[in-house]
């Protein structure tokens, strides 16, 4: 199943991200490929979600950014949702 267009996926977002990370978050239109459980490439719309929180609420953010992925492989009906951690510097 493809991912859902924008305006779903802001809707997603609102309801399930956003609570979580109420100080802000970006998220991002991309294009992917990825190897199915067939063995085939396969090719869709993807976003990438970006979430900046204090190391010091790295455990609390784990646990809700997991319970996202679930959620959205749930909702959209996805194999597999991606995940990347790396410390950033940042200020606004």
């Amino acid at each position: 199943m493809s991912p859902p267009p924008l305006r779903r996926t802001a809707s997603f977002v609102d309801k399930e991200v956003t609570p979580g990370f109420p100080g802000g978050l970006t998220v991002q239109s991309g294009h992917g490929q990825w190897r199915d459980v067939s063995g085939r490439i396969e090719t869709e719309r993807s976003y990438e979600l970006i979430l900046l929180y204090p190391a010091g609420q790295a455990s609390a953010s784990d646990r809700r950014i997991e319970e996202i992925r679930r959620a959205y492989e749930n909702t959209f009906g996805q194999e597999s949702v991606g995940r990347v951690d790396d410390r950033a510097r940042a200020d606004f």
